[in-house]
């Protein structure tokens, strides 16, 4: 056993990738609906580790940190800013509300119990399940000039909380939100009928949409039919087809046409008799049960042997940004191209007729290459799959954001400054938001973001883990039993406050008050809970705008715990 830890010690980097692939391994197991999720998996994998008493670096762990903030900065940075005007100003002042909830319980709480800082950073760390605080809130505590030994019994306390705290910060925010949340608000059936009620009106207008036009998981297809229905008794122009198809209430196009046996692209004022065949394009669903009125569908694969593109756009134009889907359809751009699905921060958004576009948001648009090309030049840019990252921005950026943060500032004899951490998430979210208005620099691939994230993140765990390994089980029962009272206490309070102030004071529908108050608390799994529990997927459409703020925020406030413990 003793030849493995001196491997281990003399090579550092094998317990720290070992730690991180048993952790995301770990973190990935389910029992019903439980998991410890790849960070608080790697914690605990990485504290076992570290038993071995295995020296770690501190540069390692602020370079992945920073990687980490960065990228956190960098996705929510358009939505971040364009939630600073218009509706979302609501919404960021109810997500402010609820944060002030988070850090004033934390704070208050812990000072009764007579907790120190770093248990108080623990603490919140684990109760709002927000990890990225251990490292904000230990470089706090950090430069706060305390003795040595000191810091250190705080800096070595805070996984230990953090772990104790984090389990029913994670399950215990699910439940309270799905399940305590809806009876809090008037009952279980009352809040189903009010979300259908408002389901029903972001569907009204002039303009009804087609029958699954707006089921993201359902693709566009096309099919060819031979024209031979009493319609075509006499020549058609696609013009005129294209109005038939709109007057039975269809959004299907004419793609292409085999006329008198020759292929050729549709032009409006073409002529089909019977006998031609049309390549239609629609939605699946529609298209099979409600084209028969052309004639029967036949196969001719040199018809359909054509390119047609499925194609994320990111919003950016003025135009687009703004307009309902239902007054996108409407658009001439948009003729022969169908909308498939929308993401606002990577997370699927329900498209409805009068769900509106904002900056940032991905919708993915499908039809052929010309058609899709005149669209995307009128919305954004296209989001097209490459290998290419611009490392420039990445390393400038990052550096310049910490250069920033590191600077001090004295106010009254008393230093101020952002912090490394702060600058850097600082640094991602305007360039992120630059990113988004001037698409000509900056490009990051979205499993570039993903990979900084999730690495940068549980790579800072893996360290802290290893670091914290030989004090952590004293610390455990330092805190004991006590600590899961404390933090069940410190993750319920805010939450069932913020959803009786979303409802009565900021006065949301139900959904809406569900939706702000898991995403102002950044509880993913809690989402997937209420969707499931209301039968609804609305509360995502108000979770984007206050995730955003969440992210950046509750990070921020571990810079605020320690000062006021």
């Amino acid at each position: 056993m003793q030849w493995l830890i001196d491997i281990f010690r003399d090579n550092p980097v094998i317990p720290i990738f070992l730690t991180i692939g048993i952790g995301f391994w770990l973190g990935g197991l389910r029992y019903k609906a439980f998991s410890l999720g790849p960070v608080t998996a790697t914690l605990i994998v990485g504290v076992l580790i570290g038993q071995m008493d295995i020296p770690v670096s501190e540069t390692l762990k602020s370079v992945a940190f920073m990687l980490f903030l960065f990228a956190i900065g960098y996705s929510v940075g358009p939505q971040f800013f364009r939630s600073l005007k218009g509706d979302g100003l609501k919404q960021i002042g109810f997500a402010l509300v609820e944060i002030t909830l988070c850090i004033a319980t934390v704070v208050v709480v812990c000072r009764l119990m007579g907790y120190d800082m770093g248990k108080a950073v623990g603490v919140f760390a684990g109760s709002q399940t927000v990890s990225a605080v251990i490292g904000v809130g230990s470089g706090t505590i950090r430069s706060m000039g305390l003795p040595a030994d000191v810091q250190n019994r705080y800096l070595e306390i805070i996984p230990a909380c953090y772990a104790v705290c984090y389990v029913f910060g994670t399950i215990g925010s699910a439940w309270i939100i799905a399940n305590l949340g809806p009876r809090l608000l008037g009952g279980m059936n009352k809040v189903k009928e009010e979300t259908a009620r408002l389901e029903a009106e972001m569907d009204s207008g002039d303009l009804v949409p087609d029958p699954g036009t707006f089921v993201a998981n359902r693709p566009i297809s096309f099919r060819a039919y031979r024209a031979e229905s009493d319609y075509f008794n006499r020549p058609r122009t696609v013009e005129e087809i294209e109005r038939h198809i709109a007057g039975l209430g269809l959004r299907h196009f004419v793609e292409r046409l085999r006329l008198r046996g020759d292929i050729t692209d549709p032009q409006p004022e073409m002529n089909v008799r019977k006998g031609d065949t049309i390549v239609l394009s629609g939605r699946r669903e529609t298209i099979v049960e409600e084209a028969g009125w052309i004639g029967p569908e036949v196969t001719d694969h040199e018809l359909l042997n054509f390119a047609a593109e499925n194609l994320p756009v990111t919003v950016a134009k003025s135009g687009a940004a703004g307009m309902a889907l239902g007054e996108l359809r409407r658009q001439p751009y948009m003729r022969g191209v169908m909308l498939h699905k929308l993401l606002r921060h990577d997370m699927s958004i329900p498209m409805r007729a009068k769900t509106v576009l904002q900056q940032g948001d991905v919708i993915t648009l499908v039809g052929l290459p010309q058609d899709v090309s005149e669209a995307v030049a009128e919305i954004g840019y296209s989001d097209r799959p490459t290998e290419n990252t611009d490392m420039v921005f990445i390393g400038l950026g990052i550096a310049l954001g910490c250069f920033i943060g590191a600077i001090t500032i004295y106010l009254g004899g008393i230093p101020v400054s952002l912090s490394t951490a702060g600058g850097a998430i600082l640094s991602g979210l305007i360039l992120g938001w630059l990113r988004n208005r001037r698409p000509t620099f900056g490009h990051i691939p979205r499993p570039v973001i993903w990979f900084m994230d999730n690495m940068g993140l549980n790579m800072f765990i893996a360290v802290v883990g290893i670091g914290a390994g030989p004090s952590f089980i004293s610390g455990l029962r330092e805190v004991g039993v006590e600590m899961v009272i404390v933090g069940a206490l410190c993750t319920t309070l805010p939450l069932v406050l913020s959803i009786l102030i979303g409802s009565k004071i900021f006065r949301f529908p139900a959904a809406v008050t569900l939706g702000c108050v898991a995403g102002s608390r950044n509880a993913v799994a809690a989402l997937g809970a209420i969707q499931d529990s209301i039968d609804s997927t609305l509360p995502a459409m108000s979770y984007t705008v206050t995730y955003a703020v969440g992210s950046i925020v509750l990070i921020f406030a571990g810079m605020i715990v320690p000062m006021f413990t």
